[in-house]
């Protein structure tokens, strides 16, 4: 597998990227792994890495299967504040750097499966030349379209830039012998792109350890997070970039500022957290909260504790990527409130199966008046948690996406295993 973001990152991309082969190796498959040092959602090179960030390191996991996973860590360039033209150099020092890394590998031994996870879209490249050296099939992932988020939310204007990208793009793709997506919308764009049909994969959870909790845990948490059992606590959890559009955040917590029992937190990292905090400060947000991302043996009961979730896109970004966020929400009967506008993913898979709150995307009023009435809307949220979580337990649980990747594509006509 190729990709820049990968265990242990907490969220996102690296996540699930980190399950997935953890998943494959812990079933028998051998598999390596070249990355790079995890630095999301910070965009900081975390310890205890920080060390080593500027040169090569090989980490060997084994597991009571017969399965090994190997990480090879790879040196990049990784911008503070993320700019298009900084991730570009980000993507390039990445393929300059994993390259050799990727060649040795094949020397050593032939793989039989070839991972490439997207962004960046580059990635397809190199592994489109390793597939016609070895014969080995090509699954080309997208966590994440690129070009298309680059282009809508204004980080490359160039238009014959655009063109050139999507042409290589192209010429990735139609090499590929799978390429997998992790929403249908998604599937549809890049089905538009190529003569065949992309394979669904969607993101997944552990509906094992994200479950509901009863009340009375709920409470004590609330209480160790400095909150009373009768605060409404709107919970926003993920990454702080500026795609997200959070400064809507402030703006409902200005004006529900007289409610003392509503409480907002914004938890995580990201390079748009500090202009939150001021802008937070300047305004006087007595009522918002900023938290660090939270260890995982509490995040769990972190995520019980709210009593409103806020998934929260601009209407530019709503088909280009899915919030990893929403998976684990689902999974402990969380409540939602999605930013989301009719026909785009998020807002058809929500209406269906009536498991969230959905407002307009970049309306602020809109914001307001739905935040205010999920807060005021007790039996509909009872439905929305028996329905997120069932939805989760039927559609995400990582033993079934899995296990139907693995049977579908990994093991598929492969001899060895080998990833």
């Amino acid at each position: 597998m190729l990709g820049y973001n990968f265990a242990p990152e907490p969220t996102g991309i690296g996540k699930y990227s980190g399950e997935m082969m953890d998943w494959l190796a812990k079933k028998g498959h051998d598999c390596h792994v070249v990355t790079t040092y995890p630095y999301y959602p910070h965009w900081r090179v975390q310890e205890p890495y920080r060390k080593n960030r500027f040169w090569y390191k090989t980490e060997l996991d084994s597991f009571e299967s017969k399965g090994r996973l190997k990480v090879s860590r790879c040196p990049i360039y990784v911008p503070e504040n993320p700019t298009g033209m900084k991730r570009m150099i980000l993507d390039a020092t990445f393929l300059l750097s994993s390259f050799f890394v990727l060649v040795k590998s094949i020397l050593n031994k032939k793989p039989d499966v070839l991972i490439a996870v997207v962004p960046s879209f580059l990635i397809g490249l190199p592994l489109v030349f390793l597939r016609f050296l070895t014969g080995a099939k090509l699954v080309y992932h997208v966590q994440d379209m690129q070009i298309e988020a680059a282009r809508d939310l204004g980080m490359i204007k160039s238009k014959s830039l655009l063109k050139a990208l999507f042409s290589v793009e192209r010429f990735i793709i139609k090499r590929c012998d799978v390429v997998s997506t992790i929403s249908d919308a998604m599937m549809e764009r890049m089905e538009s792109k190529m003569e065949k049909e992309a394979y669904f994969f969607p993101n997944w959870v552990d509906v094992e350890k994200f479950h509901p909790l009863p009340d009375d845990v709920i409470e004590e948490t609330k209480k160790i997070y400095g909150f009373d059992s009768a605060d409404k606590v709107v919970l926003y959890s993920g990454g702080i970039g500026q795609k997200q559009g959070l400064e809507a955040i402030l703006g409902v917590a200005k004006k529900m500022i007289g409610d003392p029992h509503t409480k907002f937190i914004i938890c995580g990292s990201g390079p748009y957290k500090d202009v939150l905090e001021r802008e937070a400060r300047t305004m006087g947000l007595s009522n918002v909260h900023f938290l660090p991302l939270q260890d995982f043996d509490r995040f769990n009961a972190f995520l019980n504790m709210a009593d409103l979730h806020l998934v929260i896109q601009k209407a530019d970004a709503a088909d280009l990527m899915l919030p990893s966020k929403l998976t684990t929400i689902l999974a402990v009967g969380g409540v939602s409130l999605i930013t989301a506008n009719p026909g785009s993913t998020l807002f058809e898979v929500a209406e269906k199966y009536k498991m969230a709150h959905l407002v307009e995307a970049e309306n602020q009023q809109a914001l307001e008046f739905g935040i205010e009435k999920a807060i005021q809307s007790p039996e509909l949220n009872q439905l929305y948690r028996e329905n997120s979580r069932l939805y989760a337990q039927e559609n995400l649980d990582i033993r079934k996406v899995m296990s139907r990747f693995n049977n579908d594509i990994i093991t598929s006509g492969n001899q060895n295993g080998q990833c």
